[in-house]
């Protein structure tokens, strides 16, 4: 935790910083650190590239289907009371409602999360971040960065990230194995994601005449309709 603090305050010291040499263009899509950016996608690369996908292949080998979305529901379960916090701050009571909901039903009905009747009962999952309850509050996004391992965001996603890992329950229980049982839910997640994303990734890559401008562009994208959850353009977010 000390680790990821001293990286949270080094994004914040470089977007604060700024850079005189700065091109032209790479100011005008709000992306200053641009090279150091397009460093760390190559860094990030050769990790995916030696150490997860070989891994993501061999956990297709040996794991099913069943099995693997087994961990995908159980590790989408531990994450409902994070989801939960960031759905009340936000104002959305209804979305906070089925998250709790999806917790109580999965949590027993379920089995621990690894199955998930809430779904079938019409209760639909979704995602939340604390990086998202700042853009509601209003938080300005800062300049695009590219994180080792996590690997495209802001300085405001940056930081809820680290919100996120303050406020979920589950790194609140020590235990003996509390470490390994930390590394190995971040090691699983990795692994999950990657296994969800695989061929959307590899067909952007391969569709990209600029894969750093793309994946920038995406997430982008990405983000705000996630901050919007869905909602258009011109609706209103939740009041308070």
């Amino acid at each position: 935790m000390r680790g990821f603090r001293a990286l949270i305050v080094g994004i914040f010291a470089l977007a604060v910083a700024g850079c005189a040499s700065t091109p032209p263009e790479a100011l005008a899509a709000n992306d200053p650190y641009e090279q150091t950016n397009r460093d760390m996608l190559r860094f990030n690369g050769k990790i995916d590239r030696y150490v997860v996908i070989p891994t993501v292949g061999v956990y297709f080998i040996l794991v099913p289907e069943g099995g693997r979305r087994g961990v995908h529901n159980f590790l989408g379960n531990l994450s409902l009371p994070t989801i939960f916090v960031n759905d009340m701050l936000q104002g959305e009571v209804t979305r906070g409602s089925q998250s709790l909901e999806r917790l109580v039903i999965n949590s027993s009905l379920g089995l621990g999360g690894f199955f998930d009747p809430a779904s079938k009962m019409g209760i639909p999952g979704h995602g939340e971040d604390f990086g998202q309850t700042l853009a509601v509050w209003g938080a300005g996004e800062g300049p695009f960065l590219m994180l080792p391992f996590f690997g495209p965001s802001n300085p405001r996603d940056a930081a809820g990230l680290a919100i996120d890992a303050a406020i979920d329950p589950t790194n609140r229980i020590r235990f003996k194995q509390h470490l390994w049982w930390a590394a190995g839910r971040e090691y699983f997640t990795l692994l999950d994601l990657r296994a969800q994303t695989y061929q959307t990734v590899q067909g952007i890559q391969r569709s990209s005449v600029d894969y750093y401008s793309s994946l920038r562009s995406l997430y982008r994208q990405l983000r705000n309709d996630q901050i919007r959850n869905g909602r258009a353009e011109g609706q209103d977010l939740p009041d308070f």
